[in-house]
């Protein structure tokens, strides 16, 4: 393993967290071996300085706090190139879903009970990653608050 591939890897890791695959990734994009960048990331991992189970929750508070649903979430660590059995572990501590979906309904809609209005509200719930049935249950739940 090369000085300059520990000196990247480090470069990389100052500006913010990053998964095994993405560092792999990136050290060969930035010239080194396939060779030298997992022995690399096997050096960080053992190090202590990538730990994809502690990124992969803090991918799933963040998304989550901004509102999306686990789809959603669940897209954002396959693109990250974390691994799936880490990502189950992560999504198990996932709780709070409809209230994120309620909210995002309550400022999109602000008291509006129109059917055009809420069909788009429900499919922006859908492409922010939650199932039909959650847009369905957030849906539900939104109008029962409105009414009373």
């Amino acid at each position: 393993m090369e000085n300059t591939a520990k000196t990247r890897a480090m470069q990389i890791l100052s500006k913010r967290d990053i998964s095994a695959r993405e560092m792999e990734k990136r050290l060969i994009e930035k010239g080194e071996s396939s060779e030298t960048a997992r022995e690399t990331v096997e050096w960080l991992v053992e190090i202590g300085y990538i730990d994809d189970s502690k990124y992969a929750a803090q991918i799933v508070r963040h998304y989550t706090a901004k509102g999306y649903g686990i789809h959603r979430v669940k897209d954002e660590l396959y693109r990250r190139g974390i691994s799936r059995e880490i990502w189950d572990e992560a999504l198990s501590e996932l709780s709070g879903t409809d209230d994120a979906a309620v909210a995002f309904l309550e400022k999109k809609l602000k008291g509006s009970r129109d059917k055009d209005d809420l069909r788009r509200a429900s499919d922006a719930l859908c492409r922010r990653g939650f199932s039909y049935e959650e847009a369905k249950t957030a849906i539900n739940k939104y109008l029962e608050a409105v009414e009373s």
